[in-house]
């Protein structure tokens, strides 16, 4: 029998009300399933600029609480210490000359280049909170500010207190932390560095920043409190279930053997249950969580949000827990996954992360600017991959950087082109092509280029400190120089790690480049569709390596045409890109102004260069 179009309404509604209905009970049956829809994610944080902080490294406001050589690890020997005649690091010296103490000890640049220390602190960030600022950073990410002996803290040593050499006394705070019992929360105080940082919050607060800090729940270092217990105790310590300790036998230096992340024995891997961890480490990590994201109960005090080191080596019980708490805590908190590939895609959903650090848009963007290995329209077709994996919500937060503490800098990616992006970028490995020098104009002209492409994208931008004042580096650990100020003298860089020849480079805070991240920030926080807007790609040419999309939303657009060419290019603009096509168009980047015409805007976009047209 012919149905009518009512009935057979009636009955398609029903058939799709059973899907939904089956696709729920799966759902419920398969706890890995979850919806994707960016609910979690705060409108906050697809409006920000993002800096990442090294704390170590980004400025020493106060020499009066400088590292000790007592509280100096030595990675590779774990608990060798500071060598004999050791001192703080000159902040402004050559990065690659080698003091008096590290040539006695070591004929290797980087055998001892992890024993530095240059003094960064707390201090030092909220001295150059106006600084950034101006910037136009609206959002912090500190690496980990958490007690540990390390220069970048992966290797906690107490999840509750803030570093004491990051503070104005660390022996005082020292004094403070003896008194307490690690693992009863009713005994924690309050160390100077734990109230620095806590002002420091406010004090971003009141410039518009946000702040999230590193949270490592993977491992701890040796030193942590617990572990140090099992070395002293050994299996009558109550800890030795925290750990991945394989066997207990006296001939092992710490009379017992275990599990170090990624083999390595300096980071001793937390024990997990299933896909969980530990009971007594789970708690212990949700009440650090409590007191850094409410101290005292107050919300308003804590931090705006977490990043998370090597959330795939975490089950995802684990997760889901600890993010029912988060957002339980503050609804307005932002989680952001470390996670390098396509993984990433398992690990967003309304609840757990809300969004990654976005290395995939990295090595995309590295692709084609850099190595060259795409093409315009593979370019944009990996770009459109990357935004159809997610909701628009959430690529909208999604962290884009080119740079991090666990890359090459951006200048040195451009010096060296030819390699591709992190594989092969650690000068220990592949020291004899690795070319340590300053980037020449052409290649700033680069590093402008994709810094544009960076701040008009979808997602929000996030720079490494000090890619803005033209520092450069390989990947660790030369990408962790000491910040460029413009108040500082610094040495020429003359030396080479290998000892090898190397033109002479004056090092100093490059004036015109910050004068362009500060632009970049302004023309990203004043137009509605840089920030939320949906994109259309319009124009791709692989001859010309020219690639253009708009950004847009029902208030305002932005046009936004890439040169990565070699030599000027001719594009069209017209109301197949955006419809109506305003009478006048300004070109946000040279100031001029398009008058159209019959409907179309012919203009030239200069080679290496890019234009941002907005109506006028």
């Amino acid at each position: 029998m012919m149905k009518t179009n009512k009935q057979l309404f009636i009955y398609q509604l029903i058939l799709f009300s059973f899907f939904l209905l089956q696709v729920q009970v799966f759902a419920s049956e398969n706890p890995a399933i979850t919806a994707q829809t960016g609910a979690n994610i705060p409108d906050w944080a697809k409006n920000v600029v993002w800096y990442q902080i090294f704390p170590e490294r980004f400025h020493n406001a106060d020499t009066t609480n400088d590292p000790v050589a007592e509280r100096v690890g030595d990675p590779h020997g774990w608990d060798l210490g500071a060598p004999e005649g050791w001192e703080i690091s000159p902040w402004a010296g050559d990065w690659y000359q080698r003091a008096e103490w590290e040539q006695r000890v070591g004929t290797e640049f980087y055998d001892f280049v992890y024993t530095r220390r240059y003094g960064g602190d707390l201090q030092g960030v909220m001295d150059k909170l106006d600084y950034l600022a101006d910037l136009g950073v609206t959002a912090i990410y500190f690496n980990p500010v958490f007690d540990a002996v390390s220069l970048h803290k992966y290797d906690a040593s107490h999840y509750h207190h803030i570093d004491r050499h990051l503070g104005p006394d660390p022996e005082g705070d020292w004094e403070i932390m003896q008194q307490e019992d690690p693992n009863d929360p009713d005994t924690w105080q309050w160390t100077s560095a734990d109230r620095l940082f806590l002002e420091l919050l406010q004090e971003a607060r009141k410039r518009n920043i946000r702040v999230i800090i590193d949270g490592v729940w993977n491992h701890t270092g040796r030193d942590f409190w617990a572990f140090r217990h099992v070395r002293e105790h050994g299996q009558d310590s109550p800890y030795s279930d925290w750990y991945k300790i394989t066997e207990f036998d006296e001939n092992y230096p710490d009379g017992f053997d275990y599990e170090g992340w990624w083999g390595y024995k300096g980071l001793p891997e937390l024990r997990e249950v299933g896909e969980d961890l530990h009971p007594e480490v789970k708690e212990h990590i949700f009440e650090v969580t409590r007191r850094w994201m409410a101290p005292d109960g107050n919300v308003n005090k804590g931090v705006d949000g977490w990043r998370l080191d090597v959330v795939e080596e975490v089950g995802k019980d684990f997760w889901r827990d600890w993010h029912s708490l988060v957002y339980e805590i503050n609804p307005e908190a932002l989680t952001v996954a470390e996670i390098w590939d396509d993984a990433a895609r398992d690990y967003i959903a309304d609840d757990l992360f809300g969004v990654v650090m976005n290395y995939r848009w990295a090595y995309a963007t590295h692709a084609f600017f850099i190595h060259q290995t795409l093409s315009a329209s593979e370019f944009a077709g990996r770009l459109k991959k990357l935004q159809d994996d997610f909701p628009h919500r959430v690529n909208a937060a999604m962290q884009n950087l080119m740079d991090s503490h666990d890359t090459e800098r951006l200048a040195s990616m451009i010096v060296n082109k030819e390699q591709a992006y992190k594989e092969e970028s650690k000068i220990r490995d592949i020291y004899n092509e690795y070319n340590v020098r300053a980037p020449n104009e052409q290649e700033r002209e680069l590093q402008r280029l994709i810094s544009l492409f960076q701040y008009t994208w979808v997602g929000a931008p996030m720079i490494f400190y000090g890619t803005e004042t033209g520092m450069w580096g390989a990947d660790d650990p030369d990408d962790r120089k000491p910040m460029i100020w413009p108040e500082i003298q610094y040495d020429d860089e003359l030396n080479h790690p290998y000892s090898r020849p190397r033109p002479r480079d004056p090092v100093s805070f490059d004036h015109e480049l910050h004068r362009w991240y500060r632009f970049l920030g302004t023309l990203r926080n004043e137009s509605y569709a840089l920030r939320k807007g949906d994109f259309t790609l319009i124009a791709h040419e692989d001859d010309a390596r020219v690639f253009a999309f708009a950004r847009h939303t029902q208030e305002d657009f932005a046009l936004v045409f890439i040169n990565r060419g070699e030599e000027s290019h001719r594009l069209e603009v017209s109301a197949h890109m955006i419809d109506p096509l305003p009478d006048e168009l300004l070109d946000r980047i040279g100031g001029e102004t398009f008058k159209t015409l019959n409907g179309r805007v012919v203009l030239e976009v200069p080679a290496l260069s890019g234009m941002v047209l907005v109506e006028k």
